[in-house]
């Protein structure tokens, strides 16, 4: 009996298969390479195919449940075929400006649906722009992919939700949200790893999976992320260094403040609070490739401080540790030296780390105790040494370090898991 992850991030897809004992038995990866935005949602599409059929035949005849993580706030107007009426808006598509301001208006002071990238704003830039032009539904991106897998439209899990504007005191949406939108054109909130249901019959003898095998309901990366460091004590941490910097710290305290695009997500008896930042490896992948990063971070000292301090944003516009789309880049001056521009970068990236946990502490979340590190950001010791004398606590590697892990721990558990992890002390 295996389980099957899917992540999809920001420049490709991962797949891991577990067995009952959580160890991996197969890894897979797909790039997306540079995407235009008309054929995104097909290339995922593609990409969630093509890494089931990629797997070993025997053990996609022995799987018994499937989830899928998708990035937090990127959302697919669709029919309720799942047809897409519009290419997807991402995760940091800032365009929803006048949106946003409605959405301040109504909702509860802090929601972070009032962010002008929050999922809600994009919904409704979607429908404004669209119309009755035939899209019914308005998705996260593991809400499609789900559905894609299952043949049930229609589902979200509380995580992916929130950003849409989920009430997380009843786990539904408010009445300010349906004030502001048809309720029936957003998808239905459920926990984490609830069952949707069979993978579609007519998919599962198409790849050659179990007739039975489950799909459930997913979650974000970075909480994906979380789940497969496995950490457990409050105050525990966990960073996702990817395109993207992710914080998620498991807290006894649900804090929030949408003017520094600070959140806590359901997580059972407590809350895993954090934030998003635009800046990450995206910025160091505009300047070097990885080899050329990994050569450059050895003739770094990272018990130096680098006396650069940029704002290493890929575009204007930032969500954490400050929420202000106006925010541009600088990544000036520029020196001759490429190791000492990468020390400035990573250091300038330390900072913003730093910064947000300490805001977190500010605001009321357990106090930091130690950060496990995910993404691929994890691979490199430098970074890591430079970010533990910025954090001041003990930082260190994840024993498993991809999101696809983390959802192959949903599928294997479903909600139990946060329960568990939550009750784990």
């Amino acid at each position: 009996m295996y389980f099957l992850g899917i992540d999809f991030g920001t420049s490709g897809a991962r797949a891991c298969v577990i067995d009952a004992t959580g160890d991996v038995v197969a890894e897979d990866t797909r790039d997306f390479g540079a995407l235009r935005d008309y054929e995104t949602a097909g290339i995922w599409r593609e990409a969630l195919w093509d890494l089931a059929a990629a797997l070993p035949a025997a053990l996609r005849a022995q799987l018994a449940a499937v989830a899928v993580d998708g990035t937090s706030g990127t959302v697919i107007a669709c029919d309720e075929t799942l047809a897409p009426r519009h290419p997807p808006l991402l995760y940091n598509d800032g365009r929803a400006v006048d949106e946003a301001a409605r959405i301040a208006r109504a909702a509860e002071p802090g929601h972070p649906a009032t962010a002008v990238t929050s999922g809600l704003a994009k919904v409704l830039w979607l429908k404004q722009r669209l119309g009755g032009h035939g899209a019914s539904l308005y998705l996260n991106q593991a809400d499609w992919l789900g559905g894609l897998l299952s043949g049930r439209v229609g589902f979200s899990d509380y995580h992916n939700a929130l950003k849409m504007g989920l009430d997380l005191d009843a786990l539904a949406w408010p009445e300010w949200v349906k004030f502001l939108v048809d309720i029936d054109s957003l998808p239905q909130p459920v926990a984490p790893g609830t069952v949707l249901g069979p993978l579609a019959h007519r998919r599962a003898r198409y790849l050659g999976i179990a007739s039975d095998c489950l799909v459930r309901a997913g979650t974000t990366d970075s909480i994906a992320a979380f789940l497969a460091a496995g950490v457990s004590d409050s105050g525990d941490a966990v960073t996702s260094l990817g395109s993207t910097l992710v914080l998620k710290l498991l807290s006894d305290t649900r804090v929030e403040s949408a003017a520094h695009g600070v959140y806590s997500h359901w997580f059972g008896t407590r809350w895993l609070a954090g934030g998003a930042s635009n800046a990450g490896s995206a910025v160091l992948r505009q300047f070097f490739d990885d080899r050329t990063l990994a050569a450059l971070s050895e003739r770094i000292d990272p018990a130096i401080a680098s006396p650069l301090d940029y704002l290493p944003l890929p575009r204007t516009g930032e969500r954490f540790p400050v929420n202000d789309p106006t925010l541009a880049p600088h990544l000036t001056p520029r020196p001759a030296d490429d190791a000492e521009f990468l020390h400035g970068l990573l250091e300038s990236l330390a900072r913003i780390e730093a910064r947000g946990y300490a805001l977190l502490a500010e605001l009321g979340a357990s106090p930091l105790r130690r950060v496990e590190t995910a993404g691929g950001g994890a691979k490199n010791p430098a970074w890591t040494r430079i970010r533990a004398r910025h954090l001041d606590v003990p930082v260190a590697r994840a024993a498993h370090t991809e999101a696809a892990y983390g959802a192959a721990l949903l599928a294997r558990d479903g909600p139990r898991c946060f329960a568990s992890l939550a009750n784990r002390d």
